[in-house]
């Protein structure tokens, strides 16, 4: 652990203890939902965790110092309208702290510094990718780097199928980062539970996927991708899911967005077009992601007893 982490007293409690803690991450709560809307689901994440037996831990950046679990009024802060929180992938994390500055932590920074303070498990909405046209624009996300260099099982449901998702199951493997489907032979797309392209390997319950990760963490230093289906009852219709991609990849080629701002632009649009669907959808598999993270980190936590 870094001197310039502060973990939340209960999360460290439980870390000392050994007791199973999964780490959350802030982006999808300040850029990824409404305001309102994400402060109650922030709060629901942190209760299917401690529901299911383990610690959350919300990582975020506040004034410069990277936090490990959130207080209620941190929590708030962080969902606040208007709180103007920096995006902050790992790369952002020095000079945020160096200048004393805010931000929401991704899944890049949120695997790195939960993996710092000895966090081994995290549960997200989706992962990022390869970007279409990326053997150009060298446009990779930052997830895919630092799970190749942290032991941080991400859980999450796959990538956005406006990634190249051929080319981010590669780098995967070139990255010696296990993928695993649970229940599934077959990787999701965040809103749908197929992108067409099989995982090597699947499990189908918390012990089975508890003993990969503890095996892997015995033969490797990377991290381990799990891939978790949205809810089938939550999973988007397939028709009007491919009218707001072609609309929204439309709308990224007009404005000339391109990397990091891919996301978000997307995700609004999808929002904002689907009527809500698409947020129903977001908030269902995170939270989904959550209670199967917390399931395998208690599964993990017994096997260490």
């Amino acid at each position: 652990m870094t001197p310039q982490l502060s973990l939340h007293e209960e999360v460290a409690s439980a870390l000392a203890a050994g007791d199973p803690v999964v780490a959350l991450e802030s982006t999808i709560l300040s850029h990824g939902l409404p305001p309102g809307r994400n402060l109650d689901v922030a709060r629901r994440l942190e209760k299917v965790v401690r529901d299911g037996g383990a610690v959350p831990a919300t990582i975020a950046v506040l004034d410069g110092v990277p936090l490990i679990g959130l207080t209620g009024e941190q929590l708030e802060r962080v969902c606040a309208p208007g709180a103007d929180l920096d995006k902050l992938s790992l790369r952002d994390i020095g000079p945020a702290v160096g200048l004393g500055r805010s931000g929401a932590t991704t899944v890049a920074s949120t695997a790195a510094l939960a993996a710092a303070a000895g966090i081994g498990m995290f549960a997200t909405g989706g992962l990022g990718g390869v970007h279409q046209g990326a053997a150009l624009s060298w446009d990779v996300s930052a997830d895919l780097g630092v799970l190749a260099k942290v032991p941080t099982t991400v859980v999450c449901s796959g990538v956005k199928s406006v990634l190249d998702i051929a080319a981010t199951l590669e780098l995967l493997e070139t990255n010696s980062v296990p993928v695993l489907g649970y229940r599934t032979g077959e990787f999701p797309a965040f809103y749908l539970r197929s992108s067409g392209f099989e995982v090597p390997w699947r499990v189908d319950d918390a012990a089975q996927a508890a003993a990969v990760i503890a095996a892997h963490r015995a033969h490797a230093e990377s991290g381990v991708l799990l891939a978790n289906p949205i809810p089938e009852a939550s999973e988007m219709d397939k028709e009007l899911h491919d009218r707001l991609l072609a609309e929204g990849l439309e709308l990224l080629k007009s404005q000339g967005v391109h990397g990091k701002d891919v996301t978000p632009v997307l995700l609004e649009h999808f929002h904002t077009a689907s009527g809500g669907v698409s947020l129903d959808a977001n908030e269902a598999l995170v939270l989904s992601n959550a209670e199967l993270a917390t399931e395998v980190a208690v599964a993990l936590a017994g096997n260490a007893a």
